[in-house]
């Protein structure tokens, strides 16, 4: 279990940073009532559409920790936000990131965290004792998120869907597994950080046996179509061992994100492959539905996307901002028996 105090700033650097926001939103748009603010370095950083809160005024208000944010390519802590880390460890915050760059391995974050008192919260740190993958079967039910790319909603989409069969009354559980969902939730492992041999036996730690009417709602990683981060889906695929997949996509990309030379999969494509690698530990997996970010969309593109989307996959379609859960839950529970 993560141990966060609130409430929260939340920081999101500068400009070099805009568009990796993520991390940010999530916990904006999931936790509000946790967030007392945003701190941008300046015009050109992303909103999360938060007040605008200097370190003086966020612990004004209340807030215990300030959290990074971004997370770019590689999870890289950039150096020019240094003097601003220290100075909110000076403010009497504590501090918290999800990036691959531990804090803790930052000498003047760590000078400044000792002689305040203040934390320093590496989120991204798997257990000590995970085991390699087994394959064997484990009762209960879980559904995972897969996705043509990555950051095109994967863990909206199970966060919604919890939220949806919850207000149905089945019995179901969050599975974080990355920073974001992590920081939301407050527990999780972060599989893009597990020794790679592990990952699908973080995978099975992360859903263990439960109850044969129990759903564990996994978040997915990357995807089995993108060069750099495939691997996490793959093992998280394994591990997981999903009875029920909801195939995630964003209306109108056409290229991996951040690598404009490799071309996103059709929806058929990515559903068949998905299905091909996840028969090894679950032969009787199947798809569900396809969730659909249609957020660049008016309200007529969207319902065109979305029949469009339907039609090629052969599966119910949603965007869980516009439609709102209720409808992904019954096509899981549908799809699920």
């Amino acid at each position: 279990m993560l141990d966060l105090h609130a409430k929260y700033l939340i920081f999101l650097g500068g400009s070099e940073s805009a568009g990796y926001a993520k991390t940010g939103r999530g916990i904006a748009y999931w936790r509000p009532e946790l967030c007392v603010g945003e701190l941008r370095l300046d015009e050109g950083a992303e909103t999360v559409g938060l007040p605008a809160a200097s370190l003086e005024e966020a612990v004004a208000a209340g807030a215990k920790t300030m959290i990074i944010g971004l997370t770019g390519i590689g999870g890289k802590l950039v150096p020019s936000w240094t003097p601003t880390l220290v100075a909110a460890l000076e403010a009497g915050l504590d501090l918290a990131a999800g990036l691959h760059h531990k804090l803790k391995d930052q000498p003047e974050l760590v000078a400044a965290a000792e002689r305040t008192g203040q934390r320093l919260i590496d989120v991204r740190v798997p257990p000590a004792n995970i085991e390699v993958g087994t394959g064997k079967k484990r009762s209960g039910k879980r559904v995972l998120a897969v996705g043509t790319d990555c950051a095109l909603g994967k863990k909206f989409t199970a966060l919604a869907l919890h939220q949806g069969l919850v207000d149905k009354g089945v019995k179901a559980t969050f599975r974080a597994t990355g920073q974001t969902g992590i920081l939301i939730s407050g527990s999780g492992i972060p599989m893009d950080s597990v020794v790679v041999d592990f990952a699908s036996g973080a995978a099975e730690m992360l859903s263990p046996d439960n109850e044969p009417d129990h759903w564990d709602v996994i978040e997915g990683q990357g995807s089995l179509f993108h060069p750099g981060f495939a691997a996490v889906s793959l093992g998280l695929l394994h591990g997981s061992q999903p009875d029920v997949l909801v195939l995630c996509h964003q209306a109108g990309r056409e290229t991996i994100n951040g690598y404009p030379h490799y071309k996103l999969p059709s929806l058929k494509e990515c559903m068949q492959r998905n299905l091909d690698l996840a028969r090894l530990t679950n032969p009787d997996v199947r798809f569900a539905a396809v969730s659909l970010h249609t957020g660049k969309l008016n309200e007529a593109e969207a319902r065109e996307a979305l029949k469009a989307a339907s039609d090629e996959a052969g599966l119910p379609a949603f965007d869980p901002i516009r439609d709102g859960p209720a409808g992904l839950a019954d096509a899981v529970l549908a799809a699920g028996g």
